[in-house]
């Protein structure tokens, strides 16, 4: 079985059909997605579409991102509403035709808003945590805060006592590729910038990668060091 993660997809509908005709999925396949499936691209409608496709028809997890997030507490609350707005909120609403529209959460179907509410914060196996953004590293999952599950930037990520990699997204990298920092990688490539959507295999560190544009690569990641799970402690005096 592969486990597939795939990053921050951000209304990139068309970066999403490509990466997953390159993948060619197996009905064995586990996806995790990370989180951002909104916001900022074309057409966010369209990739909420594709995820409840492919819920009824292999086995796909789906975590929260902090855009999730935005979007649930602009629901009820006018000025969350306006933050979420110019954070992507408004090109997500012009895919459902939608503009300055005061019922506008009444008329985005309730099949989006029951796959929003049931996101998770976080997935585990036996040797990844995948997250949206990153995890407090002393912490067991359970008692992580939604400020680092979400909000975390790759930069500050440290590694997390279980020992296990932490794989995310959420910090688009500058540089449009995977940066694997040996205990975690983050695949949040920037496809709502002009970059590339990117699916992860865990297992063997093979990666593909698409673009809006059709453009599609594959490569394979090299091995890198496993950084220690807690930085070496003083000795007792």
């Amino acid at each position: 079985m592969r486990v597939l993660a795939i990053g921050d997809i951000h209304g990139c509908r068309l970066a999403l059909a490509g990466l997953l005709d390159v993948v060619r999925l197996q009905p064995e396949d586990r996806l995790v997605f990370l989180g951002d499936y909104i916001d900022r691209g074309p057409d966010s409608r369209g990739v909420l579409d594709t995820l409840l496709t492919l819920q009824r028809r292999h086995d796909v997890v789906c975590l929260r991102g902090n855009h999730e997030s935005l979007l649930l507490l602009a629901r009820d609350n006018f000025m969350a509403e306006l933050h979420w707005r110019q954070c992507g909120g408004n090109q997500t609403l012009a895919s459902y035709s939608l503009g300055p529209e005061a019922d506008w959460p009444a008329r985005l179907p309730a099949a989006h808003w029951a796959f929003l509410d049931r996101t998770a914060p976080y997935f585990e196996t036996e040797d990844h945590i995948f997250v949206h953004a990153g995890l407090h590293p002393d912490l067991d999952l359970a008692e992580q805060s939604e400020e680092f599950l979400q909000w975390e930037h790759f930069p500050s990520l440290r590694p997390h006592k279980s020992g296990k990699r932490i794989v995310c997204g959420h910090t688009a990298q500058r540089t449009m590729t995977i940066n694997d920092a040996g205990h975690a990688v983050c695949i949040d490539t920037g496809p709502a910038f002009g970059g590339w959507l990117t699916c992860f295999a865990t297992g063997t560190g093979q990666f593909w990668q698409a673009r809006e544009n059709g453009d599609i690569r594959q490569g394979v990641l090299p091995p890198s060091p496993r950084a220690p799970t807690r930085p070496p402690q003083a000795p007792v005096s």
